[in-house]
């Protein structure tokens, strides 16, 4: 049995990838926010014949977290569940967004990630194997940053650190740490005008997330080439 645990798995790009894990023959652990949604997707997958289970998973929820740590296998984790808590604000500056949605964007971009590894971490070194790929952005690259969007880019760049942190502390244990840009996809956050249809943007997502012994570590990339920090 070989398990992924995706987290923001009830549309989207995590949708996606939950379906392509499923057909690589993984046991998915579809993390949702909303039980009801996330039964919807349960359903809608295992009516595609994969082995799909819907798991209660707020990544502000200290308490959906801390239940991870009663899993008895995962051996790939998928951190996804994002926002963009700027995006609507009448002036996405940095001078004018206010701390609290930068604040937000933490919590679940950066946060939610981080607590969840201290969670799964341990059950991937007590089975000598694990694959973590934190979803991160484009807009998070310090070698391209540009203005507006603070709490978004903020946290993702943050996010990409905690990519960097993990790698060191866990080589030679064989657990790859890597981000992903998964490029301007169509989803509810991406918008109709994207370039990429969700199984494009999942594709990168899900090579990471099956990499073999000795593949990358604590790299950031897109399209399954290694792009700048």
């Amino acid at each position: 049995m070989t398990v992924a645990l995706v987290t923001g798995g009830t549309r989207g790009i995590g949708f996606e990838v939950c379906r392509q894990l499923g057909r690589l023959d993984y046991e998915v652990l579809l993390g949702a926010r909303d039980l009801a949604r996330g039964k919807e997707a349960e359903g809608t997958l295992r009516g595609e014949g994969l082995k799909v289970t819907v798991l209660k998973l707020d990544v502000t929820s200290e308490e959906d977290i801390d239940r991870l740590g009663e899993l008895e296998r995962v051996d790939a984790l998928v951190n996804n569940a994002a926002i963009a808590p700027d995006r609507d604000h009448p002036d996405t500056s940095a001078l004018h967004v206010p701390a609290k949605l930068v604040r937000l964007g933490f919590e679940v971009n950066t946060l939610g990630p981080y607590r969840i590894c201290q969670q799964i971490v341990p059950i991937m070194q007590r089975q000598g194997y694990g694959r973590i790929v934190n979803v991160s952005s484009g807009m998070a690259q310090l070698a391209e940053m540009n203005g507006h969007s603070p709490g978004y880019r903020l946290s993702k760049t943050a996010l990409n650190a905690l990519t960097r942190i993990l790698s060191d502390e866990l080589r030679g244990k064989n657990i790859l740490v890597n981000s992903v840009d998964p490029g301007w996809v169509k989803t509810d956050m991406g918008g109709p005008s994207a370039r990429l249809s969700t199984e494009e943007g999942a594709e990168t997502i899900v090579w990471l997330a099956t990499l073999p012994d000795g593949g990358p570590n604590g790299g950031f990339f897109k399209e399954k080439r290694e792009i700048a920090w």
